[in-house]
């Protein structure tokens, strides 16, 4: 059994609300995910290409378990629901996929159906939500069908197909991932009886999503990436003579440490 919280895990599950899709921003560190909440966040996920990257790892390659469970044990101590990026649930085997998601003590887990950038059967991908729900009753599994990511099975059938297994393996939700029209979103908001998550893009805003039918739009791995754009921005600005341009303070960003300390 899991030890989070039973009425925080719940009221992670109530934040997927039809017309009111949760906004979910991915930290992929303490102090992202610190700043986060104070800007007023609910709940907080992870990118895992943020959590990979930032440790010098490829991401979707199963190298990164030690870094996404170290980094989950920080931010359970945030007053509020935390999901965490599991990439494909760092194994093919679902009951050491199980005992992984039970170690990380967190709200919910988002599990990928693809492998190294290859989708693997719907039969595996849904052992492994089983196994996690059997052992971890109170984590909102949101299962991640990646046909639209991958560019492979590609269409709205194979997709609702998919994510139909996952929901009756015992996924709370459901992830789909790539660039969708507005049919297509439509579509599998219609055919799905969980909530459906898409990432944030610029095709469509939070309001068309909502009247779409999608429940939560992650962020993804887009901070992450923005982040270092604004970096790389700053760092050149200012070694071509412009002044340096004002940020969180020093001490703000020490505060941030706070939830965190023993």
């Amino acid at each position: 059994m899991t030890s989070t919280a039973p009425g925080r895990a719940t009221g992670f599950a109530a934040l997927h609300r039809a017309g009111d899709p949760l906004v979910l921003p991915n930290a992929w560190d303490a102090a992202s995910a610190a700043a986060l909440l104070a800007a007023g966040f609910p709940a907080i996920g992870t990118t895992s290409l943020g959590v990979a990257a930032g440790g010098g790892l490829p991401d979707a390659a199963r190298s990164a378990a030690s870094p996404t469970r170290s980094l989950a044990r920080l931010l359970r101590r945030l007053p509020c629901p935390v999901t965490v990026d599991i990439e494909d649930g760092f194994s093919d085997d679902p009951d050491a996929v199980a005992a992984y998601t039970a170690s990380l003590e967190v709200d919910g887990v988002n599990i990928e159906d693809c492998t190294r950038g290859r989708l693997i059967s719907p039969r595996a991908h849904a052992a492994k939500i089983t196994a996690i729900k059997s052992r971890c009753p109170e984590v909102f599994v949101n299962a991640r069908v990646d046909t639209f990511w991958t560019g492979r099975n590609a269409t709205v059938p194979e997709t609702v197909e998919r994510a139909l297994r996952y929901v009756a393996a015992g996924a709370d939700g459901v992830f789909v991932p790539g660039r969708l029209t507005s049919a297509q979103i439509r579509e599998i908001t219609s055919a799905v009886p969980v909530p459906v998550n898409v990432l944030a893009s610029p095709d469509h805003t939070v309001p068309e999503l909502a009247r779409l039918g999608v429940r939560r739009v992650s962020c993804g791995s887009l901070l992450f990436r923005a982040a270092l754009d604004r970096a790389v921005e700053v760092a050149s600005a200012v070694r071509d003579g412009a002044p340096a341009p004002p940020a969180t303070s020093y001490g703000d960003v020490q505060d941030l440490a706070s939830p965190f300390l023993e």
